[in-house]
């Protein structure tokens, strides 16, 4: 009678075949060679660093965005701080990211005006562009081969390999990571320079073409003008105490005798022009007419182009472009001021505003003599710490650091263009003077523009713009 053990041995399911050890080890082979490939080129991405290159007076870095899960799409341009997609599609599913880091106006211009140059300038930049990708790429192959080999040498020796077999996993593996590399991303590393050499201007990346130049408004020049205040009813002193005379676009505009375009007058002997309007953007107003009091206004910088012996600008600007008061009352109605809808709201305001603010740094560039160029960023109109008086308005601690951490992001893009176009940038500060303080720098919630500046407040800015200058 056979044993009970060998009859069992012999009964097995039909169709079911138990799997061998090789066939486990070549599955655990190819897992492992898997997950080291994974890692190094992972880690290739995050570690290989961006190629820098200059051209037309532009300086930028040239990297990679993640890896995406589709086949083609757009890539990121860094303006400021700020990311957007570029209006170029890649193929493949990593692809090139831009930071703009420098820009020289004149090396752009001399690029586009000098004779021997001319013919060759609007491929200069994306020549350039498809060299440090290319270069980019060299060092993430160098970075995939050199993570591949210590991941397989760290393998090899936990399992005590010998030295031949430790070798032939080495190389093994590094054939497998290259192989995969090249095979799944170099799609865009051979794709993207072709795309890129058809690019004349890192602005071009994100959709803006070369800016036309404004001309100046039309009548006399005016040579008199020591400096040109431009800018929003923040700089048009709105709420403030009224002019003495004021003209039909003063009274539109909501310009006062409270505006920190007054203080810089008095304090430096200067004529200064306050082309401030409430409601002005930078397509509406800076760059371009602006509909107010029932008539068009001319833009802003055609105007101060007629000021030919400008000594410095002062430009106030952003506010309306965030829909800042929007934001706001919106924050004071929600139930919380970080809510996905809130946030996609200010994200989309913000990349417009990168986007319109870049032309605005280009286009102030054409002002005649050469002027200091200063943009104010944003006072805080109120603390999270004094937020009394905001009771009855929907407003509480929570949501004022919500409302300032976005203002503080709006400040950053101010800054770092500045920064970028070789202007100054000046920082009011109202801390202890917010509203529901003692002695508040803004006008509070029952007074003519809430929220804006009131008198001692437009001082601070302009102590603040005469810092700028010194440090200059």
């Amino acid at each position: 009678m056979p044993a009970a053990g060998s009859n069992r041995s012999k009964e097995r399911p039909p169709g079911v075949v138990r799997p061998s050890r090789r066939i486990l080890g070549a599955a655990l082979l190819a897992l492992t060679l898997l997950a080291v490939t994974a890692a190094a080129i992972m880690t290739a991405l995050i570690v290989t660093p961006p190629q820098t290159v200059s051209a037309l007076g532009q300086t930028v870095t040239v990297g990679t965005t993640s890896p995406s899960l589709s086949t083609e799409g757009p890539g990121e341009a860094v303006l400021f701080g700020r990311t957007l997609p570029t209006s170029v599609v890649f193929v493949g599913p990593v692809r090139p990211r831009v930071v703009l880091t420098d820009i020289s106006l004149d090396a752009q211009v001399s690029g586009l005006l000098e004779p021997d140059r001319r013919g060759r300038a609007v491929t200069e930049l994306g020549e350039s562009l498809g060299q440090g990708w290319r270069r980019y790429f060299a060092w993430e192959i160098a970075v995939v081969a050199v993570v591949a080999v210590l991941l397989l040498g760290a393998i090899a020796g936990w399992r005590r390999f010998g030295w031949k077999k430790t070798l032939a996993t080495i190389l093994g593996g590094l054939v497998v990571a290259e192989v995969v590399n090249l095979g799944s991303i170099m799609v865009t590393a051979y794709t993207a320079p072709d795309i890129l050499a058809r690019v004349s201007s890192v602005g071009e990346l994100v959709g803006r073409d070369a800016p036309r130049p404004i001309p100046p408004a039309e009548g006399p020049s005016r040579p008199t003008v020591d400096a040109v205040v431009m800018g929003d009813s923040t700089a048009a002193g709105q709420g403030g105490a009224p002019l003495a005379s004021p003209g039909p676009t003063d009274e539109a505009c909501g310009r006062s005798a409270s505006a920190f375009a007054r203080t810089l007058a008095d304090v430096n002997g200067w004529e200064v022009d306050n082309l401030g309007c409430g409601g002005a953007t930078i397509e509406r107003g800076i760059l371009h007419r602006q509909f107010a009091g029932g008539g068009w206004i001319p833009a802003q910088l055609a105007t101060a182009k007629q000021a030919v012996g400008t000594q410095a600008v002062f430009v106030s600007v952003g506010a309306n472009d965030l829909h800042w008061s929007a934001l706001v009352a919106l924050c004071a109605a929600a139930d919380t001021c970080d809510d996905r809808a809130l946030t996609a709201y200010f994200q989309r305001s913000l990349n417009a505003f990168t986007e319109a603010y870049y032309e605005l740094l280009r286009q102030l560039a054409s002002l005649p003599g050469d002027p200091v160029v200063v943009m104010n960023q944003y006072y805080a109109p109120f603390s999270p710490d004094a937020v009394d008086c905001l009771a009855g308005t929907g407003l509480t601690s929570e949501k004022v650091e919500v409302l300032l951490d976005r203002l503080a992001i709006l400040n950053e893009v101010i800054a770092n263009g500045a920064e970028t176009f070789g202007y100054r940038t000046a920082s009011p500060r109202f801390d202890g003077h917010e509203l529901c303080t003692d002695q508040p720098y803004v006008q509070g919630p029952d007074e003519a523009a809430p929220l804006h500046p009131n008198a001692r407040g437009h001082l601070v800015i302009a102590l603040a713009d005469e810092i700028a200058l010194l440090e200059g």
